[in-house]
């Protein structure tokens, strides 16, 4: 492996993975793929290198799986890494967007937009339809195709689709993998990379699409995950983090805001509300 390598991570979802690696054979500059394999040792994936690991007794290890996947594809000589979530397929110019900008501008961790899409229609999402669908969530920036944007607010950086130069991801430290399970991973890594002297931007040419799935908001299914994570994040940073999340699920009675700290309540019952999207 040389050049550009995508990494994903994975627990089932093999449908959105299939799309993903369609939307990846595509690309005008096609990287190579690293795919690692969380609680999931049956998966195979022809022409990618494929890590395995093992289930954490307090959940998924998001945070070692994409440390994980760096360390695969920088063994196998790659210089530039890009993330993207088993979710995201890729526009065509996604990785070369990546790549070049990587290289032009080293020092910088680069974040794309990515639109969250409606259900498939019947017969699944058409690839050559999905650029006409382009509209980034707006909780993030989106910038323009062609358009660069700097000093990115750590607190909005997501793993979805973002890349970065092996120096940077080296420096970096990766992911605090003391962060299990779902949420907080994100926002402490976009900490870090400002605290070590990494910009944060976004580039406007390397858009994704999020293929739709059901989700609940907020997300009731992992409050110990949450309240777990964001106790980490307060020792690390001294503030509390997914505050939005952790007020509504105050609200519902699922987690209580006592003594300066959040626990959750194990004798609630909670009952989801599905979204769009997270």
């Amino acid at each position: 492996m040389s050049g550009t390598a995508v990494v994903t991570i994975v627990h089932g979802r093999r449908e959105h993975l299939a799309l993903q690696r369609r939307s990846l054979a595509r690309q005008t500059a096609p990287p190579a793929h690293v795919v690692v394999a969380m609680d999931d040792p049956d998966l195979e994936v022809p022409d990618a290198t494929v890590v395995h690991l093992p289930r954490l007794p307090m959940g998924l290890p998001l945070a070692a799986a994409r440390n994980a996947g760096a360390r695969a594809a920088l063994a196998d000589g790659a210089d530039v890494l890009v993330f993207l979530d088993v979710d995201c397929v890729a526009e065509p110019g996604l990785v070369a967007a990546y790549d070049e900008v990587v290289r032009q501008q080293p020092g910088t961790v680069w974040s794309g937009p990515v639109t969250y899409l409606d259900p498939p229609p019947p017969g699944g999402y058409d690839l050559d339809a999905l650029a006409a669908l382009d509209s980034p969530h707006p909780a993030r920036p989106a910038p323009r195709r062609g358009e660069l944007l700097h000093d990115a607010d750590p607190n909005l950086f997501w793993s979805l689709s973002f890349a970065c130069g092996a120096d940077a991801w080296r420096r970096s430290g990766g992911f605090c993998e003391d962060y299990v399970g779902y949420g907080g991973e994100d926002t402490d890594f976009g900490r870090t990379l400002v605290a070590r002297g990494l910009d944060l931007g976004w580039t406007g040419s390397a858009r994704a699409h999020h293929q739709w799935h059901p989700v609940s908001s907020p997300p009731v299914e992992h409050v110990d995950d949450i309240v777990r994570n964001a106790a980490l994040f307060h020792r690390r940073w001294g503030e509390w983090p997914m505050l939005g999340w952790l007020d509504e699920l105050e609200r519902r009675g699922l987690v209580a805001h006592r003594d300066g700290a959040w626990e959750a309540l194990t004798t609630a019952d909670p009952s989801p509300t599905h979204a769009h999207a997270r």
